[in-house]
């Protein structure tokens, strides 16, 4: 994201930004969805929530108030236990064209610090605190799904790049477009990209010329697994594919997701010595017992109601 525009006030209170992060907790314990201004947080079936970007008449694009409630909506959805799955898409026409310049604009006539050491000092803290945004998404324990209809440009690529399942439209379209406006993108392209397609060739292609990348070659690339016809047939699959996924055993999809994630960036043998240590008690869970019956049976894992995590 543009780092020229985060030079904002890092002295915010913090006892208030405490208290927010409290309310955000006791609101989920009740069931309750915080409000939130630019995203729309609805629950479509049991145990699935859906989360809109909604700013359709500025094509959703990322203001001030977006990269915070980001932030609170998954903190709420990572303690809520109603929700076992996440999909995310986004308003009207396009998905999202990315930053929104014109509301952040104001903050680069806000320098703050005494020189440029503290200048810089204080603009890393923003924008590690705008990167929180989107690694708050990836470490939510429930899996998120991604739908992606028309544009999906700057910060867009920043957040479907932290869920775990993108799907598209064959209209989508897709463009690292930091360099065309001074900067290398800084809160997670360029650290999860290279991670999510692959080759190091592509993603070198993508974010050093802005080009755009259709619907196929995002496909072929493996950024996205699924391409439909329309939106309307997209949101249909998305939220099939989080029934399925909510439908089995919360400790065994959310342990997946975790140990998925954690042997994305460690060895094989890291790998299996993490797993080896969860499941040593994941394993006693009756879900497993549960499971088991219903195959047994020959039913599906959706017929076992597993308790809430």
């Amino acid at each position: 994201m543009l780092a020229s525009l985060l030079r904002s006030s890092v002295k915010g209170d913090q006892t208030l930004w405490k208290a927010g992060r409290a309310v955000v907790r006791a609101m989920a314990s009740s069931g309750a969805t915080p409000p939130f201004s630019s995203l729309l947080v609805t629950q479509p079936s049991e145990f699935v929530k859906h989360v809109e970007l909604n700013r359709p008449e500025k094509r959703n694009a990322m203001n001030r108030a977006f990269w915070s409630e980001m932030v609170d909506c998954f903190n709420h959805l990572a303690e809520d236990s109603d929700c076992r799955v996440v999909v995310v898409s986004g308003a009207g026409k396009i998905f999202t064209s990315g930053i929104d310049l014109m509301d952040m604009a104001s903050d680069v006539l806000q320098p703050q610090g005494d020189d440029e050491a503290r200048t810089s000092w204080n603009l890393r803290k923003i924008i590690a605190k705008y990167q929180e945004t989107f690694t708050v998404i990836e470490r939510c324990s429930k899996p998120v799904v991604v739908a992606v209809h028309g544009a999906c440009v700057g910060g867009g690529i920043d957040l479907i790049t932290a869920c775990d399942i993108r799907l598209c439209t064959q209209d989508a379209w897709f463009q690292v477009k930091e360099v065309d406006i001074g900067l290398a993108a800084d809160v997670g392209t360029l650290q999860r990209l290279p991670k999510v397609i692959g080759s190091r060739s592509l993603v070198n292609d993508l974010a050093l010329t802005a080009r755009k990348m259709y619907a196929d070659e995002a496909k072929s690339s493996g950024l996205v697994s699924r391409v439909f016809a329309d939106k309307e047939a997209m949101m249909a699959a998305a939220l099939d594919l989080a029934g399925e996924i909510a439908g089995r055993s919360p400790v065994a999809v959310q342990g997946t997701k975790v140990n998925l994630l954690y042997s994305r960036d460690h060895s094989v043998a890291e790998g299996l010595d993490y797993i080896a240590t969860w499941n040593m008690s994941m394993l006693k869970s009756k879900d497993v017992l549960e499971s088991a019956q219903a195959a047994m049976e020959k039913k599906s894992p959706k017929t076992v109601p597993f308790s809430k995590l």
